[in-house]
């Protein structure tokens, strides 16, 4: 397994499928690369199936053991179920969806060797949820929720991203889970440096405050130093998961980073955060892409702590020095 110089084994990769999707969520950050959304129909800098497959096949003779597929949205790809069907028994494959593809393909994506999906979704009212997502497919969501249950993928993790827009929506969703068996939320911190607009943040530790009092029982992961809240329904008879993704800001929480991405168009990206130490494995064969991946495992470093770094005033800058010294080398 490789392991950064900042002592982080990669233990896991996200690879972006394409950058297309029938959603245009206001928060939505394309892993990192911004708004680059463009024809919905397939696209020749889409990485093919062979060159993920290829990637893959790398990725678990380093010992990583788990891969999730990401986009835009990924089920726009025709070739997925093609895609998890030849990637190593060894990875545990997982999937982030708007979940309107689902009905009628969530089997066939299970019998192909899909373990677990997540879903986005924002609000429990369809107007709510049109608001965020500019999409009027809120019924087919729940469907594909449903759909991804009757197929065995359980449970099924809501994705949520809090911010202005939809933090007052957070008690209800926290209902919903603990009301629905097979059901849990991800509470996703809204990331201003990827997609702008400050003004829509809000401050998380409220929500970790709030979920604190609600909960029956509060769980640690190690592995991503974060709480998971374990929430009773009003009837006592139903119980939920509620975990909080909150990255923003947080050096504990790029300590704890695990994961190696890979972009739409086949390039390594050590951070969700950071751009500039894209490598394109194009046409690599898988020497190539060996050396490539031991380059990017290499060169991470954490984004807040080192990349970024606080001030005197408590606020975070780039750490020039971090920058003059990846020129130079």
């Amino acid at each position: 397994m490789l392991t950064d110089e900042f002592g982080r084994e990669v233990t896991g990769v996200r690879v972006s499928l394409t950058d297309r999707c029938n959603f245009d969520c206001i928060y939505c950050h394309n892993e990192g690369l911004g708004d680059t959304r463009g024809p919905m129909d397939p696209q020749d800098d889409e990485m093919g199936t062979d060159g993920v497959v290829r990637f893959l096949e790398v990725a678990a003779e380093f010992g990583v053991d788990a891969v999730k597929f990401t986009g835009g949205e990924p089920m726009l790809r025709q070739d997925l179920e093609e895609i998890i069907r030849r990637t190593p028994d060894d990875l545990e494959t997982s999937l982030t969806t708007n979940g309107t593809f689902l009905p009628g393909r969530a089997d066939a994506l299970v019998d192909a060797g899909l373990e677990r999906v997540n879903v986005s979704q924002d609000a429990l009212d369809p107007d709510d949820f049109a608001a965020v997502t500019k999409s009027g497919a809120y019924e087919k969501v729940l469907e594909g929720v449903d759909a991804a249950l009757a197929a065995g993928l359980d449970p099924v993790k809501l994705n949520m991203v809090v911010f202005e827009h939809t933090a007052g929506y957070v008690p209800e969703m926290v209902d919903h889970v603990a009301e629905n068996e097979g059901l849990q939320l991800q509470l996703i911190q809204y990331m201003p440096e990827l997609t702008g607009r400050p003004e829509w943040n809000i401050d998380i530790q409220r929500v970790h405050d709030w979920l604190a009092d609600q909960a029956a029982e509060i769980e640690h992961r190690e592995m991503h130093d974060r709480k998971r809240y374990w929430v009773e329904s009003d009837d006592g008879e139903g119980r939920g998961m509620v975990e909080i993704v909150d990255p923003v800001e947080n050096p504990t929480f790029c300590a704890n980073c695990h994961r190696v991405r890979v972009t739409h168009e086949g390039h390594l990206k050590g951070c969700l955060n950071r751009n500039d130490d894209l490598r394109s494995m194009g046409e690599m064969t898988k020497p190539e892409i060996r050396e490539a991946f031991r380059e990017t495992v290499e060169n991470r470093v954490p984004y807040y702590g080192e990349y970024m770094i606080e001030n005197g005033d408590g606020e975070w800058e780039l750490n020039e020095k971090y920058i003059e010294d990846s020129i130079r080398a």
